[in-house]
C-alpha cells in the first residue's frame, strides 16, 4: 500500500514536469523561427504575395466604388476613359472574376504553407523525438507548430496588407489623379485590412494543422532512429 502511494506521488511529480506553460511554447516557437529564419522567410513570402494580391483587389474595388458613388462628372469621364463601366452590371461581373482569382491565390497560398510546414517537420525529426523522450505531450508539440504558423501568418499578413494597399493606392493616383484622395473610402479600406489580417492568420494556422498533427503522432523511438 505504501509503495503504491509513492508511485502515485512520483507520477504526479512527472506530470507536473511535462505540462509546460503556454509562455514556454511561445518562447520555443520564436526561437525556432529565429534559428530557421531562411525557411520562415520562404513560408511568409507565400502569405505576403497572397494577402497583397487580395488587399490590392479589395483596395481597387473600394476606390472605384467610391468614385462611382461620388457622381462627379469629371471623375465619371475618367472612369469611362479607363474602360470602367458606371453601371452596376459591369461592376458585378468584374467582382465575380476577382473573387475567383482571389480564391485561387488563397488556395495556392494554403498549399504552400502546408508544404513548408511539412518540410519543417521532416527536418526536425530528432528534435521532436528528443522532446517526446523527455516527456513532452502531444498537445505541446501541436501547440508549437501552430504557434510558429500563427506568428509567420501574422507577420506575413501585415506585410501583405501594407504592400497590397500601397500598390493599389499609388496605381489609383496614377490612373485617376487626385480623385482617390478626395473620395478616399476610409471605412471600406479599414474593413478590408481587418478582414485580410483575419483571413491570413486563419489560413496560415489551418494550413499547419496537418503538419502539427503528424509531428504529434510521431513515435519517439522512430524519430530518434532517423538519420539526418
Amino acid at each position: 500500500m505504501e509503495k503504491r502511494v509513492v508511485t502515485s506521488k512520483q507520477e504526479a511529480k512527472i506530470q507536473r514536469q511535462i505540462v509546460l506553460p503556454f509562455s514556454k511554447a511561445v518562447q520555443i516557437s520564436l526561437e525556432s523561427l529565429r534559428v530557421r529564419l531562411g525557411r520562415s522567410m520562404v513560408t511568409m513570402s507565400g502569405i505576403v504575395l497572397a494577402i497583397a494580391f487580395l488587399m490590392s483587389i479589395w483596395t481597387s474595388n473600394a476606390i472605384i466604388e467610391s468614385l462611382r458613388e461620388a457622381n462627379d462628372p469629371s471623375v465619371n469621364l475618367i472612369l469611362q476613359r479607363k474602360g470602367i463601366e458606371i453601371g452596376t452590371e459591369g461592376a458585378k461581373a468584374a467582382q465575380a472574376k476577382q473573387i475567383w482569382l482571389v480564391t485561387l491565390s488563397l488556395l495556392v497560398c494554403g498549399v504552400g504553407i502546408t508544404n513548408a510546414m511539412l518540410m519543417s517537420v521532416a527536418e526536425r525529426y530528432r528534435e521532436i523525438g528528443t522532446m517526446k523522450c523527455l516527456g513532452a505531450l502531444d498537445s505541446f508539440i501541436v501547440k508549437l507548430f501552430l504557434l510558429e504558423a500563427s506568428f509567420q501568418g501574422l507577420i506575413g499578413t501585415i506585410a501583405g496588407v501594407v504592400i497590397g494597399f500601397l500598390l493599389s493606392f499609388v496605381t489609383a493616383l496614377i490612373s485617376y489623379g487626385r480623385a482617390p484622395i478626395h473620395y478616399f473610402p476610409v471605412s471600406r479600406i479599414l474593413g478590408s485590412m481587418g478582414l485580410s489580417v483575419l483571413i491570413g492568420l486563419a489560413l496560415s494556422t489551418l494550413a499547419a494543422v496537418l503538419p502539427a498533427t503528424k509531428a504529434a503522432k510521431m513515435e519517439p523511438v522512430e524519430a530518434m532512429r532517423i538519420e539526418r
